[in-house]
Order: structure tokens, then sequence, then C-alpha cells
């Protein structure tokens, strides 16, 4: 940091709480940083870590509803900041400069097209990620196709301009709602059965939320890890299903880490979409046997998800995991991405279902399922050129398969041919 120069924010990100021997605090990072602000993001992005400069800058003005100030025992606070808290520091304090974010955002699809990428469903909850795409689709610069989420706290704007979900073109469209129940696991902030963790938005808030999505025309995903926010997203779904059921909105919860097994066959019998990220899995053993150890039952369970009859999607959650699909697919089958055993491999999935929940189930959730993820005739021609057939193989060889080459629309946007 003291080399980095200048006099500007110093920003990172990448800690987790359960690495960590001593709690994160101001004082450790004044002794690197001096007097430049420091910000440092937790891999999960639910909390933030400032040194005492940064925190200066707010002049004591942290608190907010369903935000943690975490503050040492004078009551001074300590230097981290997590949940709306810490994303409220942000919105005020840490935009990024001008063409920061189009410079970011065109070497993150490039690295995508890279891994195969070629249609993502975004999250980025209004930090201006929409304007970026729609910016390079005007350019015919927009090599993916994109599946917009917008915070559920602008649906009154949407109602106002009569908008309703879809609105875009084979590139870019305008989606889902997005809405927070509680945190995460890394931040220890997941919302459990036990009265633990930090309720962002309540169940009956999100009832409110899911009626009033339905009779504007758009589908919800909810942000669900503790056991006890799972609960409250399929009882405010369940509660207000006759609103929904019918209009083919396809909401979905996105992540469901930790369920009470009673809960896993509800996502079915509801039609709520189950949305998850199987490189979490391995990523977040460790974290999860130490703070749930009696739950693991209904922690990350894949299989019992899908022969529940759940649709089960997957995804990356990046920046949280790396965005790679083939990562992903090799979490699901082996459950492990470090060389060690298997964790619950009984709840493992095979090659196939893998796939399919990172193509075919995928697509459906944008509407698009007689159109995308699958190579068929009248189909949209997206697809990933690999260097062996995953499903030729055995399982422990799947670390060997590489993306040769990425098309989308019919357009070669990696790698285009001839290949050795």
């Amino acid at each position: 940091a003291a080399a980095a120069g200048g006099d500007g924010w110093l920003r990172g990100r990448g800690w987790r709480d359960g690495e960590w021997q001593e709690a994160p605090t101001a004082a450790a990072l004044d002794a690197i940083t001096r007097e430049r602000p420091c910000a440092l993001w937790a891999r999960d992005t639910h909390s933030l870590w400032l040194n005492t400069r940064a925190l200066e800058l707010a002049g004591g003005d942290l608190d907010t509803p369903g935000g943690v100030v975490e503050r040492d025992p004078a009551g001074a606070p300590s230097g981290v900041l997590r949940e709306t808290a810490a994303w409220r520091f942000r919105d005020r304090f840490l935009v990024p400069r001008e063409g920061e974010l189009l410079e970011a955002t065109r070497e993150g699809i490039k690295a995508a097209n890279a891994r195969g990428v070629a249609a993502i469903h975004d999250k980025d909850g209004g930090a201006g990620a929409a304007a970026i795409f729609q910016w390079l689709r005007e350019r015919d610069a927009l090599p993916l196709r994109v599946w917009q989420s917008v915070p559920h706290d602008r649906l009154g704007d949407l109602v106002d301009l009569g908008i309703r979900s879809g609105l875009g073109d084979d590139f870019l469209r305008l989606g889902y709602l997005k809405v927070f129940l509680d945190g995460t696991l890394g931040s220890r902030t997941a919302a459990m059965l036990d009265g633990t963790g930090v309720t962002i938005t309540s169940g009956d808030e999100l009832g409110e939320i899911v009626a009033g999505a339905a009779r504007a025309g758009w589908p919800v995903a909810v942000h669900a890890i503790g056991d006890r926010a799972n609960r409250d997203a399929l009882n405010a779904f369940e509660r207000t299903r006759e609103l929904w059921h019918g209009l083919g909105l396809r909401h979905r919860v996105e992540h469901a880490q930790c369920l009470a097994p009673e809960d896993v066959p509800r996502f079915a019998r509801l039609g709520v979409a189950c949305s998850v990220q199987f490189s979490h899995a391995p990523a977040d053993r460790d974290l999860a046997e130490e703070a749930w150890p009696d739950r693991l039952d209904g922690a990350y369970a894949y299989r019992s998800l899908w022969e529940s009859g759940a649709l089960v999607v997957n995804g990356s959650d990046a920046p949280v995991e790396e965005l790679d699909p083939l990562a992903g697919i090799r979490a699901a089958v082996l459950r492990t991405l470090d060389g060690r055993p298997a964790w619950r491999p009984e709840e493992s999935l095979t090659v196939e279902q893998a796939l399919v929940a990172s193509t075919v189930n995928a697509a459906w959730l944008t509407g698009d399922e007689r159109r995308r993820g699958r190579l068929l005739p009248g189909f949209l021609a997206d697809l990933v050129v690999l260097d062996r057939d995953p499903l030729a193989i055995p399982p422990e060889e799947l670390e060997a398969v590489s993306v040769v080459a990425t098309m989308v629309g019919g357009r070669w946007v990696h790698n285009p041919p001839p290949w050795d």
C-alpha cells in the first residue's frame, strides 16, 4: 500500500472472516496505509474493511437499517461495515471514476467469453452496469447476452413508465427484480432459524414485493443464504402464489445455501427455481462445517433439490467465485476443487445434470427455452467448443477439459477458427 503512491483511495477485495485469526480493524490497516483512505471488500462483497481515514470521511454517519457497524469495547466503529451499511458507504464514497467501469466491463466480458460464457444474469444492484451494457450494445460491442436485474425498490419507477419484464432485444433485456433477505456465510450474517444473522428484508416485506411485482409483470430473484431466510422466501412465494401462478413469472431463490430439510421439496411444489452456484460448495466447506455443523444435511443440497423435482440452475456469483462454468460443473460432480476428498459426495450431480443446470435451465429462467440453451435447428447460434467431450471421460478427468472457442449469435467472440 505504501508503495502504491498517490493520495487517493486504496481499494481491494478478497478477505474472509474465517481465514483471519484476529478480527480485521481500522488500526491494522492504518499501520500500512498511512493517511490514504482504504476500503477492502470481503470476498462476498457483503462486508467492507475501512481504515481510520476512510471512517472519518463518513463523519460518524454509518448506521442504516439492515446494516451492521462493528464497534470496539468503547463503542467506536472498529473498521468493518456489513450488509447495507457497507453498500451505503460504497454509494457515498466509492463511486468508480469515469471510464473505469466501462474498461472493467470490457475486460470482464473478454475473460467471460474465453471461459465459454455466452450469456449472464446480471445482478449489479444498481451499480451502473445496465448503462454500460446499453452503451456497448448501441455500438454492437456487447458479445454476450445479458438478463439484467433491477433493484426491487425501483419497481415504482418501472410501473410509472409502464415497463414490464423483457424490455430490450436479444442481447440486453430488463429481466427481474432483485431482493436481499439476509447476508452471507462468509460475513457471518446469514439469517438462521436459531435467530442469528442479519435480516435485510423481512418475509412480510418480501410478500408485498412479490405481490407488487406480479401486478406489474416482474419475476423476483431473492437472495437467501441461511435456513431462516430461505424459509421466509418460500413462505412469501407460497402466500402470494395465487397472484403470480399462471402469469409466466419465473421466480427464483438465489443461493439457497442452507435449507431446513423439510423445505427442500417446497421449491418444486411452488414452482420456484433454485438458482445456485455449484462452486460455492467446495469453496465454503470449511466455513460451513464451522458455522453450520448441525445443519449440513440441508447445506448445498444439490442432488436432494434435483431429485425433489426442483428446477436447479447453476451460476457463478462472480466475483465471489470465478466466472468459470467448467469449474462449476467440476464442483457439482466432484464436490471438491482443491484435491481434498469430496465434501458431502451424496449431494453430487452427474456431468449431464450439471451441464443442463448451466445451459438449459438457465435459458428457461429468461423465458428462452425454445431458442437458447440447446444446439437445435432454429435456436440462436450460441455455442462453446471444448477440447474434449465431458460426457465421454471419467469425472476425475474433468479438470483437463478446456474451452477452445466461443460463438454468440453466429459470431466468434473468442478464438475463431482455424484451430490446431
